[in-house]
């Protein structure tokens, strides 16, 4: 399985592949050892996908998993540690994760490495959290109640390794008087960067207050409050909270702060961004739009039908250009959605009279789904060309014609196929003659979309079908 796993989805060498086996016949002796869930995983040609190629689960133990997991993937977005590991070789420990079983556990990631340093794998050990999920998901929910958010917070305030301790979030508690009885590292980083230069515990709150807020407002009100300060260049969401002891008498108050500096600005960065993106991909589109007028225009004036006829497919490639260009300068972003940029080549197609005269339909079917600008821009041309090739050759003597493209959204690799009812052709004759157009397609899809390309021909119409590898940082 092993070695069938790692032919078909990456790039390891085959004695990368025997050090992996090598590993893997270990795994259940490490795996009752540990008494833990032992994977070992290995880097698709996808850099933001790994693929499961050995499992053990312990048998001194419960498994966190029901079933078997060999063969599925882990995406960085559910699995970060594994992801990073394989990136820089870099152990990682104790980094939440979300199995393919839809859990959460903590993993342990460790290299694997070949014999000249590099990593061709990664030995994974994953534990159950349930329990560690469990509190911080209720310290999270209690905190909507102030009474509930109390008793937490007491509970667990004097223990060392107790949840205020690690939580992300700065927690200070006041006594019925005000006073500040305690305070986690985040709180205390956070006024250290205020300009407090002594412990904050101790102090009163009305020389701790982030806003105009009094600590007698916040023991009347009874409830959390949130408000966000600005204080020279931290931005801090501030939450007060009033505790209550088990006999619901005031038992002190409770403030949370969060700091969103770096959150405001990077959200700040990525309107600028947008809008600065708009604007290039609109002067993009423009610009084409530009370059395929001065060519209409000149070719007006050659009377060659063959040169014409070259004219009018330079001007159709250079549309199908602008059609993406288009849709990101409306969109901001780097992202097309590919159902919509083919409707607007087609239209341009059909518009600019490569069908003229002859009833032609061109259905755009398929899932619906987003890629990067440049695997949109190479997709563009290819599937331009080939529907210009079709409405060219496949409809001689014909008044009616059908044109088929489908999208279709793979797990890695996704594919586009372009189906025609023509009269079809002699497809190594195509090979042979490799004209420009041919050459373009080709080029393209191996070369840019690293995919593969394939057509087949008969009386009964013609189907091209290519694939290429759906970008991971979309959605």
């Amino acid at each position: 399985m092993i070695n069938k796993l790692c032919r078909e989805h990456t790039n390891l060498t085959p004695g990368d592949i025997r050090k992996i086996n090598e590993v893997a016949n270990n795994l259940q002796s490490i795996a009752d050892l540990m008494g833990a869930d032992l994977f070992i995983d290995c880097i698709t040609r996808d850099p933001d996908m790994a693929i499961v190629v050995a499992q053990a689960k312990p048998t001194n133990k419960p498994s966190i998993y029901k079933g078997g997991v060999v063969g599925e993937f882990a995406h960085r977005n559910n699995e970060p540690a594994v992801l990073r590991t394989l990136g820089i070789g870099m152990p990682t420990t104790d980094m939440m994760a979300r199995t393919q079983e839809n859990r959460d556990v903590m993993q342990d990631v460790s290299a694997i490495k070949n014999d000249g340093g590099l990593v061709i794998g990664v030995l994974i050990a994953e534990t159950d959290v349930t329990e560690h999920i469990r509190a911080k998901r209720t310290l999270s929910m209690l905190s909507r109640t102030t009474e509930q958010l109390t008793e937490t917070l007491i509970s667990t305030r004097h223990k060392e390794h107790g949840i205020p301790y690690h939580v992300t979030d700065g927690i200070i508690m006041f006594s019925p008087q005000g006073v500040a009885t305690y305070a986690n590292p985040v709180a205390r980083e956070i006024y250290k960067k205020l300009g407090y230069i002594n412990n904050i515990e101790g102090l009163e709150f009305s020389n701790m207050a982030l806003d105009d807020t009094s600590f007698e407002t916040i023991l009347e009100k009874k409830q959390i409050n949130a408000s966000e300060v600005r204080l020279g260049n931290l931005i801090l969401n501030v939450k007060y909270a009033v505790m209550k002891n088990r006999d619901r008498d005031v038992a002190g108050a409770v403030m949370l702060l969060r700091d969103e500096t770096d959150a405001k600005a990077k959200e700040k960065e990525l309107i600028l961004k947008s809008v600065a993106i708009k604007e290039i991909h609109h002067r993009v589109k423009n610009n084409l739009q530009t370059i395929a007028s001065l060519l209409r225009l000149q070719s007006r004036r050659i009377d060659d039908q063959g040169a014409k006829a070259a004219f009018k497919e330079s001007i159709s490639r250079v549309l199908s250009i602008a059609a993406t260009h288009e849709i990101l300068a409306q969109n901001g972003v780097d992202d097309v959605d590919l159902k919509t940029m083919l409707g607007r080549i087609k239209s341009g197609i059909l518009g600019h009279g490569h069908a003229a005269g002859k009833n032609i339909t061109v259905t755009i079917q398929g899932d619906t789904f987003e890629t990067d600008s440049d695997t949109a821009t190479s997709i563009a041309l290819v599937v331009n060309e080939v529907i210009q090739n079709s409405l060219k050759y496949a409809f001689p003597g014909r008044d009616k014609g059908l044109i088929i493209v489908e999208l279709h959204k793979g797990t890695m690799y996704s594919n586009i196929s372009i189906t025609d009812d023509g009269v079809g052709f002699d497809v190594d004759e195509e090979k042979r003659s490799s004209s420009l157009g041919s050459r373009i397609i080709r080029q393209i899809v191996t070369d840019k979309l690293k995919g593969n390309f394939s057509m087949e021909s008969t009386e009964r119409g013609t189907k091209v079908l290519f694939d290429f590898l759906l970008d991971r940082d979309g959605p």
